[in-house]
């Protein structure tokens, strides 16, 4: 048994192996430890303490965007009156998640969340839990993947209706010649009166210390290639969507809470955005089959 198996903060059912290759460091379960969490493993620690050592601000961050998160959907939950959620890449499940951000404010709100990577499935599995009023549910697809995943979340969400999309820390994976397609064509999917939330790496903040964490990235025994984005770039993804106030802004200046949330620096842009509800006709979708699986979280125990 590998070190990382016998951790006494491994994540899974004691006497249970998990299903995935835990010597290699996984993204998501980077995330986790740099949030705090407790679902990751020895190669996952090693490579967050590399990340801190690069930019010891990168703890603020994470807990910056889990902030964000947090303060969008409650207010597309509640003052935007959103129902439907479409949380795409949401990483590992931990306190705070979009289904109980939306549903302590909606008990009845419907989130479907999109991810590809198999750690993140195993966990939603195990730890996800909708209300009894409302449903949480999982597509397995890729970001850029659309008709998958509007396959997979239209058998819990009504694409005639709108639809809030949530894609944090996700789109800055994804290169120029990718990224605006994708939010383009994700919000050519759902009705007007739709939105979208984003965060996404700076480029233009503490610019040597994110310069740094990418090279780290591109160097690590699972390395990943990010493309941190100025605030103009990640305005650009919001380009024919109406910006709601305060716009594009760090993430710590989006709507915070409290004093503390406000003085949380982290370099990284946030913006939420609605489809507008006229200047746009409702496409007509393709057809993409039924073939595809939404699978309910709360069925999945």
């Amino acid at each position: 048994m590998r070190e990382a198996d016998a951790s006494p903060d491994a994540p899974g059912t004691a006497g249970q192996r998990p299903g995935f290759d835990t010597s290699l460091p996984n993204i998501a379960r980077v995330y986790d430890y740099l949030l705090g969490g407790k679902d990751n493993f020895t190669a996952d620690r090693a490579a967050g303490d590399m990340v801190i050592a690069a930019y010891p601000g990168i703890v603020r961050g994470v807990k910056a965007n889990r902030a964000f998160l947090g303060r969008a959907v409650r207010y597309l939950a509640g003052e935007a009156g959103v129902r439907q959620f479409l949380d795409v890449g949401p990483g590992l499940p931990t306190a705070g998640n979009t289904h109980e951000a939306a549903q302590s404010v909606a008990p009845a709100s419907r989130v479907v969340y999109v991810d590809n990577d198999p750690v993140v499935l195993s966990h939603a599995r195990a730890l996800l839990r909708s209300s009894p009023q409302g449903t949480a549910a999982f597509v397995e697809a890729d970001v850029r993947d659309i008709g998958k995943i509007v396959a997979g979340a239209g058998q819990m969400l009504d694409f005639s209706e709108p639809v809030a999309i949530v894609m944090l820390a996700v789109l800055h994976f994804l290169p120029d010649d990718a990224v605006y397609d994708t939010v383009r064509a994700l919000m050519a999917e759902v009705a007007p009166g739709s939105f979208v939330a984003i965060s996404h790496i700076a480029k233009d903040i503490e610019a040597e210390s994110i310069a740094e964490i990418i090279r780290n990235s591109r160097e690590g025994p699972q390395s990943a290639e990010l493309y941190p984005r100025t605030r103009d770039e990640v305005t650009r993804l919001f380009a024919g969507l109406e910006l709601v106030e305060p716009g594009v802004v760090t993430l710590q200046d989006w709507r915070p809470d409290s004093d503390l949330e406000a003085r949380n620096q982290a370099a990284a842009w946030a913006g939420v955005a609605r489809k507008p509800l006229s200047r746009w006709a409702s496409p007509a979708r393709p057809d993409y089959g039924s073939g595809i699986s939404c699978m309910n979280i709360s069925d999945m125990a």
